[in-house]
């Protein structure tokens, strides 16, 4: 593990070593990689603030001080910021014996945002806008199948079963498994695609073998977008929050679209009952019951 730095000195060796317990801890209880790495790099940063001290040395004024200068007056995102207070928890869990208590350590409050929603014929637009067939069969599974990029660019053709038309989603977020449906359509593009491209054991590979990259999968949402006439801000994660709202749309249940979608809690789900704008629009207002 590299040392940050704070004015060219390092981060206390002691420091350290419980970073990289922590590390080794998190390895065995089979944390995701990428949830290691923010973890290990917001708390490397937390440190480096805090040179010389010690980890045991460090109040929970010195965490409100980090927060306010670091994360608040820098802008950083809720997300980080929420992530922060999980691997300092985390750490100081591990390493019990220290002026840290927490349960003391607040989480800033949850600002609930609704997500960005398109409609089936904006959705339809962006994915005829896509002249390639391997970017508009990739944009047709995320939507089709309400996939997360991630889950997408590692389906292999094995998790693939037309018999069933069911897509097998495996190691998600949680690492949970789950099977999502998969359309006629769907089939007959992905028939389509494997004709033309042979990949090989991804279902979207790059170039040069390996899975397609996130990046470029982004890339090919935005480009699609901006061609489809989109101007407000979307992102491929918006194709997955269209699916679920145009089920919910569509009358189906709540508990199907959690277990469709992955969702650990139904509350979760829930949030697409304040987007779908159909049911809303649906309702009659009492002013229309006036002599007016």
């Amino acid at each position: 593990m590299s040392r940050s730095t704070k004015g060219r000195r390092p981060i206390p060796p002691e420091n350290i070593y419980r970073i990289d317990a922590l590390e080794k801890w998190m390895r065995q209880k089979r944390y995701s990689a990428s949830t290691i790495h923010t973890y290990l790099s917001l708390l490397k940063q937390f440190f480096a603030f805090h040179i010389p001290r010690l980890w045991n040395e460090i109040t929970e004024q010195d965490i409100i001080d980090f927060n306010y200068n670091e994360i608040i007056r820098k802008n950083k995102a809720f997300a980080t910021h929420n992530q922060f207070v999980n691997a300092l928890k985390l750490f100081y869990r591990l390493h019990h014996d220290s002026l840290v208590i927490p349960e003391n350590i607040e989480r800033p409050r949850k600002v609930r945002k609704l997500p960005n929603v398109l409609t089936k014929q904006e959705v339809e637009r962006i994915i005829q806008s896509t002249g390639n067939l391997k970017h508009r069969t990739l944009l047709a599974l995320v939507y089709g199948s309400g996939l997360r990029i991630g889950e997408a660019l590692r389906l292999e053709w094995t998790d693939v079963s037309r018999a069933e038309k069911l897509l097998y989603i495996r190691q998600s977020k949680g690492h949970k498994d789950r099977r999502v449906p998969l359309s006629d359509k769907q089939i007959k593009m992905l028939e389509d695609y494997y004709r033309a491209y042979r990949p090989r054991k991804y279902i979207f590979e790059g170039q040069d073998g390996g899975r397609y990259a996130h990046r470029s999968a982004q890339q090919v949402f935005k480009r699609a977008a901006h061609k489809a006439g989109i101007r407000r801000r979307v992102t491929l994660h918006t194709l997955r929050h269209s699916y679920a709202t145009h089920l919910l749309e569509a009358g189906v249940g709540l508990r199907y679209i959690q277990d469709i979608l992955g969702h650990s809690s139904p509350k979760t789900t829930m949030i697409y009952t304040h987007v779908s704008g159909k049911k809303i629009g649906e309702i009659k207002s009492p002013l229309e019951d006036l002599d007016i």
